[in-house]
């Protein structure tokens, strides 16, 4: 087996995709399961022949069906646990406080990533459907169904809230408690910054993709402590809508369709433009090479 090579390991600051030709395009991160090799297993036919099957691996194809359906149900979690947290500290006289509400979203982002992103990507977000669009991380075909998923998800989510924790609703209604300007202002910043995390680990081969839900989630986290007070923290165009669909609230709702997208496109395009190229990675080994 003279002509069978295998590649060195990626370590865990170097690490390189077994099939470095596929497109990355959602938080998937196109890490799906390894079909079965089908030259194994090895006879006398071909024990001496070049082992050269591990370049004919290809993805699984997963229909948009059921990536439309793992998007539904993953914004539903999301959706349902984002929500709830605020309603539960309506009725119950904040009992959670904003830390249970930042947990609350965070941790439903980050279950939800885990178990639909290697389906969906589990995006949860049209603002960040939009953005991966707009860079090519994702097909512009694909874009309606998403987002359709994403916002009949979410209302269903709220009035699922509305029947078990009637008449609380109105606690998981985003409305700034600041100025327009501030409100949208906050709600850019913050999508900026989750957007930036997502398209780093969802996009880059050099990021830990499997760390994508915990970092994420944490982001997720931080942004609602900052932002949770002033604007609510949305960061997501759905995450106001279904709410405001389900209390018939609709105060301020432009913000948070507007300021969480213009934020996601801005996220990403940074990203893009800071992202390392190449060989680029290289030089800062080199660079600490050469100090040591």
């Amino acid at each position: 087996m003279a002509d069978f090579e295998p590649g060195t390991p990626g370590t865990p600051t170097t690490p390189t995709p077994l099939m470095p030709s596929l497109r990355v395009d959602s938080l998937s991160y196109d890490r799906k399961s390894m079909p079965r090799c089908k030259c194994l297993p090895l006879n006398a036919s071909t024990w001496a022949a070049p082992q050269t099957c591990l370049t004919h691996f290809s993805a699984p194809e997963i229909s948009l069906t059921r990536k439309v359906a793992a998007e539904f149900v993953g914004t539903f979690i999301l959706i349902f646990g984002a929500t709830a947290g605020p309603i539960v500290n309506q009725k119950y006289d904040r009992a959670e406080g904003l830390i249970g509400n930042a947990a609350c979203a965070g941790l439903a982002v980050m279950i939800a990533i885990l178990s639909t992103g290697h389906i969906s990507g589990a995006h949860l977000n049209p603002s960040l459907t939009i953005a991966f669009a707009a860079f090519r991380h994702f097909p512009w075909i694909h874009v309606p169904a998403y987002i359709a998923a994403q916002v009949s998800a979410s209302i269903c989510a709220c009035f699922a809230l509305k029947g078990v924790f009637h008449p609380f609703l109105s606690g998981g209604v985003t409305i700034p408690s600041v100025s327009t300007g501030q409100a949208f202002g906050l709600e850019f910043l913050i999508t900026f910054n989750l957007l930036f995390v997502v398209t780093a680990v969802a996009t880059d081969t050099r990021a830990v993709g499997e760390l994508a839900g915990i970092a994420v989630g944490a982001t997720v986290m931080l942004n609602i402590l900052v932002a949770g007070p002033s604007s609510g923290g949305s960061m997501n165009p759905v995450r106001t809508l279904g709410p405001a669909v389900a209390a018939g609230n609709y105060k301020s709702i432009w913000i948070y369709m507007v300021a969480p997208t213009l934020g996601a496109l801005a996220g990403a395009a940074i990203y893009a433009l800071v992202k390392l190229r190449g060989d680029e990675d290289d030089e800062p080994r080199r660079q600490l090479s050469r100090a040591s």
